[in-house]
């Protein structure tokens, strides 16, 4: 018998099909499985996200920044505001140091409340390197950009993820997040923390987390919700689905508390709820 010279191509194995519109529907369900796939063989059973802006620096280099920026006499005044922006990937690092180490320390749970970022730099940056610093398992959720967003390098290898749909992103942002701590940041940052309330609001969300909104003299500047409870657009009460501040100490508090009394016992498949 004569061997065929044509051997057709698995449809698995098939790039040009795998990349066509024709697998749009493959290709979103991939990174819904793929990383069910991770969590569950590295048993991260929920998490902590971590949500801020891409562009602020350490302190260490704000104030190397600025001090170039005095001897050259060119860029002073925003190379001041990036180092009183500083502060904020200060406080992100430090509290995710401490929920980690408090996380850890839970006695008879699986992994648990583990620290999630957008994967990037910036605060995104600060929430890794904070956990990693107390020496744990961390997630970076990163989104392929047309100015290319890098993984930064403080996540936990096997637990860093590159998307390509947005939405599949915030998915995993949001099934697994018992908590969410939303540091000053741009619009994807705000479009991140809107979502958030809005699914809390509307029952989507309907395990009980916590949300942070970190720095209120950077927030109090961007957002008035005063306008849309006049209106009537919004509940008096909507506010109250998260919680202002300025404190590390204030946010552990508020965020392990309600950790405790919310997520640590509860049955096995009721904390996914969603």
């Amino acid at each position: 018998m004569s061997q065929s010279r044509f051997r057709p191509i698995k449809a698995y194995n098939n790039p040009g099909f795998l990349n066509s519109r024709h697998a749009r529907a493959l290709r979103i369900l991939s990174e819904y499985v793929e990383p069910e796939s991770r969590f569950e063989e590295l048993e991260v059973r929920d998490t902590i996200v971590v949500f801020g802006s891409a562009r602020v620096l350490p302190k260490d280099v704000a104030e190397q920044k600025l001090a170039e920026a005095e001897k050259s006499g060119e860029g002073v005044e925003k190379a001041k505001k990036a180092l009183e922006l500083s502060k904020y990937y200060e406080a992100t690092r430090e509290l995710s140091r401490r929920l980690t180490l408090w996380s850890k320390a839970l006695e008879g749970t699986e992994r648990r409340f583990v620290i999630c970022s957008g994967g990037g730099p910036g605060i995104m940056e600060a929430a890794n390197r904070g956990a990693s610093e107390a020496k744990g398992e961390n997630i970076g959720l990163n989104i392929s950009l047309p100015f290319e967003q890098n993984d930064n390098p403080y996540i936990t290898r096997r637990l860093s993820f590159m998307f390509h749909y947005f939405f599949m992103r915030k998915f995993w942002f949001m099934y697994l997040a018992k908590a969410f701590i939303v540091m000053p940041g741009g619009f994807g940052t705000l479009d991140e923390f809107l979502e958030v309330v809005t699914l809390v609001q509307t029952l989507k969300i309907k395990k009980k987390i916590s949300v942070v909104l970190f720095g209120k003299s950077y927030w109090d500047a961007i957002l008035d919700f005063g306008p849309m409870k006049e209106w009537g657009t919004i509940s008096a009460e909507d506010t109250d689905l998260f919680f202002s501040t300025d404190s590390v100490d204030d946010a552990f508090e508020h965020i392990t508390k309600h950790l405790e009394k919310h997520a640590l016992d509860l049955p096995e498949g009721d904390y996914l709820s969603m």
